[in-house]
């Protein structure tokens, strides 16, 4: 890109930052920068400012709402973090700035930092708690089983419990379990299984997957609804090494869904062999391989570069223009009270029976009532009535 900058008069300080922002948004249309968070706010506007930094120099950014609204996990100031965007300038301010369209944290993907952040909050609450967890039947008759109706873990669920427990009644509560609705069926499933009586224990659970396919037992609605069923669960996801949400909320996590088929059709001989296998199955260990940075915006995708860019910068100058719109009410309303006070204070003053108050008292001739302004006019007067703060009295001139 070429910009013709050969001196044919003086620019405006607007064509300026015209011109520089052009320059800007072509070279760095699509960059990939690392930094850490700093002076992040969230304004009502669902925006997010903040400043990326390292030792030597710092940027501003801002994540429009637009896009913010799928983050996997909350930013916050001091995390590591890389970004994708696009540099351009802030016309009324002339700031150069980094427009954010893809965020992630340094170190560790999305969805492995809200598993972390989701457990740490829930952990604080004590919804892990072991005085929380519940005991199972030792010989449960009817069982709930939450999951897909067509996946790999209803068959090997029926499956051993139909070898190892025939005389067991199993209802099933059909729920997806990956995918944006998920979490609320899971959440729905349990919570209908809960008002049948006479059901002994629920199996919740799916075969394993990448910790995307398991995203949907790393929620909080599936968690909650866990904790706060009346029957004891089974959280059942995934492989021995995958660990979610869902176990820690729930009475006893098995391994596999076959193995929670196991434990609910244990028997005498084999009940201490595996207690023993699922203590020594118990270990945390989540693998997460960072992702592949993504192609470039296409040609498609630029185009929508300009307009989106208008968009952005009247949101950038609305919220400025809020703010600055509040601090001056903020100061009409107390100039207004200062004028008020002043003003009682003249009217004050300017009162015509103010001076009685004070001692003084209004010489009138009687019985006309004229006001008698010196000594001259008193002497000439018959009468005079005096009249004071608290009243009149009418006197005799001595001549």
């Amino acid at each position: 890109m070429q910009l013709d900058l050969s001196f044919s008069g003086p620019l405006t300080v607007s064509e300026l930052t015209r011109r520089i922002r052009e320059k800007l948004e072509y070279a760095f249309s699509d960059v990939w920068i690392t930094g850490e968070i700093s002076g992040l706010r969230v304004p009502p506007s669902g925006h997010i400012y903040f400043t990326l930094k390292d030792k030597d120099a710092q940027i501003k950014a801002v994540f429009f709402r637009s896009g913010n609204r799928y983050l996997k996990f909350a930013p916050r100031d001091g995390m590591e973090v890389i970004l994708r965007g696009r540099v351009t300038v802030y016309d009324p301010r002339g700031e150069y700035q980094v427009v954010a369209e893809y965020m992630e944290p340094k170190g560790l993907g999305a969805l492995q930092l809200a598993f972390l952040q989701l457990k740490e909050q829930l952990e604080k609450e004590g919804l892990f708690d072991q005085s929380r967890k519940r005991p199972l039947p030792a010989h449960p008759r009817r069982v709930g089983v939450v999951t897909s109706p067509s996946g790999a873990a209803i068959r090997d669920i029926l499956n051993v419990l139909g070898r190892r427990a025939p005389g067991v009644k199993i209802l099933i509560a059909p729920a997806t379990v990956q995918g944006a609705s998920s979490p609320a069926e899971i959440a729905s499933a349990i919570s209908e299984l809960n008002k049948i009586d006479g059901l002994d224990v629920i199996i919740v659970g799916r075969g394993g997957g990448s910790i995307e396919d398991l995203a949907a037992f790393n929620t909080e609605v599936v968690a909650r609804a866990i904790a706060s069923s009346n029957i004891p669960v089974i959280s059942a996801v995934g492989h021995e090494t995958d660990f979610t949400i869902a176990d820690f909320a729930a009475d006893l996590r098995a391994p596999t869904p076959s193995a929670a088929a196991e434990v609910v059709a244990k028997n005498e001989e084999d009940m201490a062999d595996i207690l023993r296998s699922l203590r020594g199955r118990l270990v945390y260990a989540v693998v997460q391989e960072h992702r592949r940075l993504r192609d470039r915006l296409n040609s498609e995708e630029r185009a929508l570069i300009n307009p989106m860019r208008r968009l952005h910068d009247h949101a950038l100058r609305l919220d400025e223009l809020s703010g600055r719109l509040m601090s001056a009410e903020a100061r009409l309303i107390l100039n207004l009270k200062n004028k008020a006070v002043s003003l009682s204070r003249a009217l004050a003053l300017l009162e015509p029976l103010a001076p009685l108050r004070a001692g003084f008292a209004i010489v009138k001739s009687f019985p006309d009532g004229r006001i008698i302004k010196s000594r001259a006019e008193a002497i000439a007067a018959d009468k005079l009535t005096l009249r004071f703060n608290d009243g009149e009295i009418d006197v005799e001139v001595v001549k």
